[in-house]
């Protein structure tokens, strides 16, 4: 049943509209948790009776998980289940003999192959993600313990940002005698024919705790060739300040007033520059963004200039109020750095913009501008 659903999974995945791939940033420890919580139908088999199908009632029953787990990147997690309460490991063709309460706690590893293949996308609807893992098991009714393996295919279907709906389909295999049965397994106990397995159908539901997504990294190349252009535009405004300031000189020095003196002009129009910050953060991303700052600082030194500095923040992400206050620190992040560079504490005003939507992507929008009053 698990191969013949993951091979009708794996084509639809390849149906799938293409999904544009790039690097993502790594969240913090509390960031990407979810629960779960599955009403849980579980079949028992194993070599010590016939075969006689997995559907039978003196075999199958209903039973409840419940599991914690977390993405740590896309494509990889781990997850905690317990499952069990009710059960019915076959010792005979009886359903009230084969009866039991029992428990299963499981480790497992997740592979997201929606996220691995097809690139991430926080807005997919379906994700295919195979399991592996672990497991330490009682039969209360026995008072049996057993080590076992499981694997399975877990889907999630999205219904909003917080919850997804889940089917979880999974093979499980315990050491022998588990059921409590003695049936002759003479040089089987290795052997997986040996153990006691089950066949489990879960549907439940998924919620995700906190921070469910993941950032896109910022395209570093995007950011430099945007820098690149405003010093750019800075050394044009200053070559153009260089020619004006030669021009009244020489208009001065051909004048016929026997009086008349060179005059330096100190008038210097310049660009703003950047400086960008993390999400959530106030501490410079890059000291690399600083040279700017340093080279702009000693032309407002020069010219006894007052410099201004506004904070920024990315509209998209937290509240108008954190926002506002973030863009504020962002601000005071750079004064401090002016004050260090022997700028006047007086020659500095800062300006806190709050959350905006100004450049494209929102991470553009991280940032403090730095520019010449």
């Amino acid at each position: 049943m698990v191969l013949a659903f993951a091979s009708v999974s794996v084509a639809g995945m390849a149906q799938e509209e293409p999904t544009q791939k790039f690097s993502v940033a790594t969240n913090s420890f509390w960031s990407n948790w979810f629960v779960q919580a599955n009403l849980a139908g579980t079949s028992f088999y194993n070599d010590g009776e016939s075969w006689r199908g997995l559907l039978k009632d003196y075999r199958t029953n209903l039973g409840a998980s419940v599991a914690i787990g977390k993405w740590f990147t896309p494509g990889l997690g781990l997850r905690t289940k317990v499952n069990g309460i009710w059960g019915r490991t076959v010792i005979s063709e009886d359903a009230e003999t084969n009866a039991n309460k029992y428990w299963t706690a499981n480790e497992q590893v997740l592979f997201n192959l929606s996220n691995m293949i097809c690139g991430y996308n926080p807005d997919r609807i379906w994700n295919f993600i195979p399991y592996f893992g672990g497991s330490v098991s009682r039969n209360m009714s026995y008072n049996d313990y057993a080590m076992g393996l499981n694997f399975g295919i877990l889907n999630t279907f999205k219904v909003s940002k917080k919850l997804a709906v889940n089917l979880d389909l999974s093979l499980g295999g315990y050491e022998p005698d588990f059921d409590g049965a003695n049936f002759p397994r003479a040089g089987k106990r290795w052997n997986l024919e040996a153990k006691d397995r089950t066949v489990n159908v879960e549907v439940g539901l998924t919620y995700n705790l906190g921070k469910g997504t993941f950032d896109k990294v910022p395209d570093v190349d995007a950011i430099k060739a945007l820098m690149q252009s405003e010093i750019d535009g800075l050394n044009d405004q200053l070559r153009a300040a260089g020619e004006e300031n030669d021009r009244l000189n020489d208009i001065i020095k051909n004048h016929k007033c026997p009086e008349a003196k060179t005059v330096t002009v100190k008038e210097v129009a310049v660009a703003p520059v950047s400086v960008f910050f993390n999400i959530g953060k106030s501490k410079v991303a890059s000291k690399k963004d600083l040279v700017n700052v340093k080279n702009l600082a000693e032309a407002a030194k020069a010219n006894d200039k007052t410099i201004v500095v506004t904070g920024y923040a990315d509209a998209k992400t937290g509240s108008a109020a954190f926002n506002q206050k973030l863009s504020e620190k962002r601000a005071n992040t750079v004064k401090a750095e002016l004050v260090k560079m022997g700028v006047d504490e007086s020659k500095i005003e800062v300006v806190a913009k709050g959350g905006v939507k100004i450049l494209t992507p929102a991470s553009y929008d991280r940032r403090a501008t730095v520019e010449i009053k």
